[in-house]
């Protein structure tokens, strides 16, 4: 038998929306060069690679190009296919061994929780074409591991923006991670569009990552610690942030799946 490879789309309660990874239940351990192939070969912005290790799992995310160190979305998958495929018992607790540290989700009802550390953001230099690589005016601009954090002045700018992805490629940073407030009469508190063309992605569907950042920059504006997030890219997808001070952030979503296959080549 090959090996099991699962899509599921997560931070959405639907299939075809929220952002689609695959996961990839190893029973030992593959090289780097298989992973980066199957990620490739998948073409989705993240294939998450896990092996059973130290009761939990060793797990890594795979763009189609690059090995990344943090991935919301994808560790939202690699829970929900542990305990939809009983790798895991329902109220089992799972626990990941990552590059960036340990992280932990939770089952909470329909929703997933995840415990990531969180992504403070610090002045920065802006270079000159930011505003006419993303093709709108900013408010504010910061700076985080992630990327670019750009605060623009209202929803309808996050929602119709359409950036010039060649030039953001030239830019000192090339991952862009846009947000502002929401209409008053919105079912959201804020939301945000990431764009990371240094990681071979145009447009993020849906970025838990992303909201490790957000997390902090919010609660410093609007003095809350709990938000629910839209990420207004084609696709959509809702996060509930929890963050209260501290270096770890909560990030709940909902995930289906869509598909599952058989690799036929190891």
């Amino acid at each position: 038998m090959g090996q099991i490879i699962t899509q599921v789309d997560a931070f959405t309660n639907q299939p075809f929306a929220g952002n689609p990874a695959a996961v990839c239940v190893l029973p030992t351990p593959q090289d780097d060069a298989w992973m980066q192939n199957v990620a490739q070969e998948m073409n989705l912005s993240e294939t998450a690679f896990l092996v059973r290790k130290d009761e939990g799992f060793q797990l890594r995310w795979f763009t189609p190009t690059v090995e990344v160190p943090l991935c919301g979305h994808a560790t939202l998958a690699s829970a929900h296919v542990l305990w939809s495929e009983a790798h895991l018992l329902p109220d089992e607790v799972a626990r990941f061994h990552t590059k960036s540290g340990v992280l932990i989700a939770k089952r909470q009802g329909e929703w997933i929780e995840l415990d990531f550390p969180v992504n403070h953001s610090q002045a920065t230099v802006v270079p000159p074409e930011l505003s006419q690589a993303l093709g709108v005016p900013y408010k504010s601009v910061l700076q985080n591991s992630l990327g670019y954090l750009v605060e623009v002045e209202s929803e309808d700018l996050v929602r119709q923006m359409q950036p010039n992805f060649q030039q953001l490629k030239t830019l000192p940073v090339n991952n862009i991670l846009v947000t502002s407030l929401t209409e008053p009469d919105s079912d959201y508190d804020f939301i945000s569009r990431f764009f990371a063309p240094g990681l071979g992605i145009n447009e993020d569907p849906v970025t838990g990552a992303a909201h490790c950042c957000l997390a902090a920059f919010w609660r410093d504006r609007l003095g809350k610690d709990e938000f629910l997030a839209y990420q207004a890219s084609s696709r959509g997808g809702v996060v509930k942030v929890r963050y209260s001070g501290g270096d770890r952030v909560f990030l709940a979503g909902q995930a289906v799946t869509v598909m599952r296959g058989e690799l036929t080549f190891s």
